[in-house]
């Protein structure tokens, strides 16, 4: 039987995986700059006699083809970088790249694919059609690694009838798995806001047109964007992280700097939402005797997990851990360049458990105690293995 064949191979080549894992966890590198990392994958290609070509300057493109007769053609994605974030993890296999950490799990997505592509070699001839491996660099910067990997033609020639991505979820143990059809993540745009007044002291206001006032009516105001614009049944958010008024108790200063983001999942909705806010925060400055420059910096678009795909996605999920084992997932917020392959092919992205509570192991991505429960790569390798070669049509 396919899943046991698979689960067996899982389990024998689940050591080597967590030593690749630890290798990349120890190595990481920063966006568009995955040198060594795209060296190391491209090793462990050759050595399982994997052929591949260079794509998007780091990226690497592997391909397997099944020994029975097909013309379809699957594509799998990991992406590779990792985030400007100190670890404090004390583990044998903690970062040496100080200030640099692979705290999104691009570690384990990088590792589990090529322990995936080590088991649809043994496999191949139980198979037939191409199976594409996307080693992608650059998920966590714009313009996203994979508009590139598009743009340098990943998905064409054979072009493949479906995209697969898994990514780790630190908040689903391991040993689950969970997913959702259709709308799943959101778009993602940076603001970047300039308020200019005019400085002056304290205690001479109507001398100044103050910046810090003008900004706090621009906050307040532009949450009407989400509040009172937006149809209620679009999910919408608008966030700002960082506010610069560099001035003193007694001191206006002559701007203040405003940096957030914008997220959304209706494409129409965020066109006509930019439109809103600059105008509102344009028009808020110049009332107060002030002015405003708004830039918009367009980000990821929305990820959509293709119905069909994603029904058929979900039944090899269940067929391989178990329907409990199954999580159906709530709209995130958050954003992902994958987004980008389900714009232009059907493509599902699922989540990987790699929570342990009773390990304390539980810190979410994007912090410097990040890590995960290893039982997770067996999981991950097969899982992925299993969902390509059924996609297939074996």
């Amino acid at each position: 039987m396919l899943i046991e064949k698979i689960k067996t191979l899982a389990s024998e080549i689940h050591e080597d995986v967590i030593s690749k894992r630890r290798h990349l966890h120890a190595n990481p590198e920063l966006s568009f700059h995955e040198y060594e990392t795209s060296k190391f994958v491209k090793e462990q290609l050759t050595a399982l006699g994997i052929s591949f070509t260079e794509i998007a300057n780091t990226g690497v493109l592997g391909i397997i083809k099944g020994g029975l007769p097909s013309d379809k053609v699957i594509a799998l994605r990991a992406d590779m970088d990792a985030l400007p974030i100190f670890e404090t993890n004390d583990v044998v296999y903690k970062s040496k790249n100080e200030g640099v950490m692979h705290a999104c799990g691009h570690d384990v997505h990088t590792s589990s694919l090529l322990g995936t592509a080590a088991i649809l070699s043994k496999l191949k001839n139980e198979f037939g059609g191409t199976i594409k491996l996307m080693f992608q660099p650059a998920e966590e910067v714009l313009p996203g690694g994979a508009s590139i990997m598009i743009k340098d033609g990943a998905l064409e020639n054979p072009k493949p009838q479906a995209v697969l991505g898994q990514h780790v979820m630190p908040l689903i143990e391991t040993g689950k798995v969970g997913i959702r059809p259709g709308k799943y993540m959101a778009s993602s745009d940076e603001l970047y806001i300039t308020i200019k007044g005019k400085g002056g002291h304290g205690a001479q206001p109507q001398e100044n047109i103050d910046p810090v006032l003008i900004m706090a009516h621009t906050l307040t105001a532009l949450q009407q964007i989400v509040s009172r614009n937006a149809d209620p049944r679009i999910p919408s958010v608008l966030s700002f992280g960082k506010v610069i008024a560099d001035g003193a108790t007694n001191v206006i200063p002559n701007e203040v700097v405003i940096h957030g983001t914008f997220r959304t999942l209706d494409e129409e909705w965020r066109k006509s939402a930019h439109i809103k806010m600059k105008k509102m925060a344009e028009s808020i400055a110049e009332g107060m005797g002030g002015s405003c420059e708004f830039k918009i910096v367009n980000g990821y678009p929305f990820l959509v997990n293709e119905e069909k795909l994603t029904a058929r996605v979900k039944q090899n999920l269940v067929d391989y851990l178990g329907a409990e084992n199954v999580i159906d997932l709530d709209i995130w917020m958050a954003a992902e360049d994958f987004a980008y392959y389900s714009q232009v092919s059907d493509a599902c992205f699922y989540r990987l458990g790699t929570g342990n509570k009773e390990r304390g192991i539980t810190s979410s991505v994007h912090t410097p105690t990040f890590d995960i429960d290893e039982n997770a790569l067996k999981i991950s390798t097969g899982l992925m293995a299993y969902s390509a070669i059924k996609e297939l049509g074996f």
